[in-house]
């Protein structure tokens, strides 16, 4: 059954964890770079000792002895997902794989959310037919480096779950429900088509952070899951 991980994008840690005490059996928590940056490793630890799962996603893009060293002491925190860029190489993708062993699931960024075709192209300094065959390019390397899995926006997971088979994690984010803004995500997907398709993990994060009521729109997705 597929997960559902709530990004906590607010300002601070104590927001983050009055949210999470509204979520009735909330599993997993993403902390991005603002949160983390802000809080560091103690927010980690508090939302551990409530036993939720981090999905720390920082997109790690460096030189593989940085990135190895990051992931390494992610995964000593007690992290029990983490996001590297694909964009990184094959090498700096092998070395963060290595570091995590089997405790850490690492999951490649294939192509951002917020990327259409034209941004895509602009940043790879080509042309780019299909983006879809473009996270399928870097999903294979991620895959062949050794990660867990690989993080997608759901206009890409059907197809990629059908080329790389039902093993891989497939993060997909950009969840939204009909009639929710979309934000700055350009490639969003109803929580109900992410499952059909494949997903392994949805994450939602404005959806519930800003609800009126957070802990029926948890649920909410919730039971579209099971």
């Amino acid at each position: 059954m597929p997960e559902l991980v709530v990004a906590f994008d607010v300002p601070s840690g104590r927001e983050a964890l009055a949210v999470a005490a509204r979520l009735p059996g909330l599993r997993w928590a993403k902390l991005g770079p603002v949160l983390y940056v802000r809080e560091g490793p103690a927010l980690i630890r508090e939302f551990a000792q409530r036993g939720v799962r981090i999905f720390l996603d920082l997109k790690w893009h460096d030189i593989p002895n940085t990135v190895a060293g990051a992931v390494t002491a992610a995964r000593d925190l007690g992290v029990a997902m983490a996001t590297v860029h694909c964009l990184g190489g094959r090498a700096m993708l092998a070395a963060a794989a290595h570091a995590a062993g089997s405790d850490l699931a690492l999951v490649g960024v294939t192509v951002l959310t917020s990327h259409d075709g034209a941004e895509l192209e602009s940043v790879l300094g080509r042309g780019v037919p299909d983006i879809g065959f473009e996270a399928e390019r870097l999903a294979r390397i991620a895959l062949q480096a050794g990660l867990r899995g690989i993080v997608a926006s759901g206009h890409e997971v059907g197809f990629l779950r059908e080329v790389l088979g039902p093993t891989p994690w497939i993060v997909v984010p950009g969840i939204r429900s009909p009639g929710e803004p979309a934000g700055d995500q350009r490639r969003t997907i109803e929580p109900a088509e992410a499952v059909r398709h494949g997903a392994s993990h949805l994450v939602v994060g404005r959806p519930i952070i800003e609800a009126r009521d957070p802990g029926a729109a948890y649920q909410r997705l919730v039971d579209v899951l099971d």
